[in-house]
C-alpha cells in the first residue's frame, strides 16, 4: 500500500517471527493508540519512503504488530525481515477509516489482508461476521486458530492448490459466484490485493449488492 507522506517517529522491534514461507509477523514498541482496522506508515529509516501496513494486532496488547509477505525484489520488506529485537524503526501513528464496524456483515480476505480482521476480532467481541479467507497453500491461512476459535462455522477457508478437511477447494469468487442469494444489507468488506477486490465488487455488484455496501482496503 502507497500513501501520502506521513511524519515518522523511532520505535524498536520487540520480536520478529517466521510464520509461514517469507511472511513474518513483526511487534513494534507501542507509543499510541489505534483504532482497530487502522494502519501505520513503516520505513527503516526516517528519511526513506514509507509503506504502508494494517495493524495485526489487538488495541489492548502491549505491542503493535504488523504481518507482511517479502517482496524479493523490494527496498523495504527483505531489510525488515532481517531485523532483530531492539532494532530501530520508523513508524506513523495511526490512521485510516476501514474500521468495519458494521454488522452483520462479510469479511472478505486473501494474503495478508487478513490483517486488519485480526486486529478487529482480537480488540472487542464481534457478533454476526462471516469472514471468507483465500489462499493458495495451507500454510498461508495466517492465525486460522484464532478465527476458528472467535467465529466457528462462520470461518470458511478457500485454498487453490492444496486440500484438507478445514478448507474447500477453489477460490472463494467461485463460491461467491455460486452462492444463489447474498444478503443486499450486509456490508462486505474486502482486504487483499487489487485483483481480488475487483473480482469480488464485480461479483457482489452483479447479485445486487449496493456499491455503497462494498467497502475495500487494497493491498499491493
Amino acid at each position: 500500500m502507497t500513501h501520502k507522506r506521513k511524519q515518522l517517529y523511532p520505535t524498536k522491534v520487540v520480536d520478529n517471527v517466521l510464520i509461514a514461507n517469507d511472511v513474518h509477523y513483526i511487534s513494534l514498541e507501542k507509543s499510541f493508540d489505534f483504532y482497530p482496522g487502522q494502519v501505520i506508515a513503516l520505513a527503516l529509516n526516517k528519511d526513506d519512503e514509507p509503506r504502508l501496513y494494517s495493524i495485526a494486532s489487538g488495541n489492548n496488547e502491549a505491542h503493535l504488530s504488523i504481518l507482511f509477505d517479502i517482496k524479493p525484489d523490494g527496498e523495504l520488506t527483505p531489510p525488515l525481515a532481517r531485523a532483530k529485537k531492539g532494532d530501530e524503526v520508523y513508524i506513523s501513528q495511526a490512521f485510516g477509516k476501514f474500521l468495519c464496524q458494521h454488522t452483520p456483515a462479510y469479511w472478505i480476505a486473501t494474503g495478508t489482508g487478513i490483517a486488519p480482521f485480526l486486529s478487529i476480532l482480537e480488540s472487542k467481541d464481534t457478533k454476526n461476521i462471516k469472514l471468507l479467507h483465500g489462499a493458495r497453500t495451507l500454510d498461508k491461512f495466517f492465525f486460522q486458530n484464532t478465527f476458528e476459535e472467535k467465529l466457528g462455522a462462520n470461518y470458511l477457508r478457500f485454498c487453490t492448490t492444496e486440500t484438507n478437511d478445514k478448507v474447500i477447494a477453489g477460490r472463494l469468487t467461485n463460491y461467491l459466484q455460486e452462492t444463489e442469494a447474498l444478503p443486499t444489507d450486509y456490508k462486505y468488506y474486502l482486504c487483499g490485493s487489487s485483483q481480488m477486490v475487483i473480482d469480488v465488487r464485480e461479483i457482489l455488484i452483479n447479485k445486487g449488492i449496493p456499491f455503497d455496501n462494498i467497502i475495500a482496503e487494497i493491498y499491493f
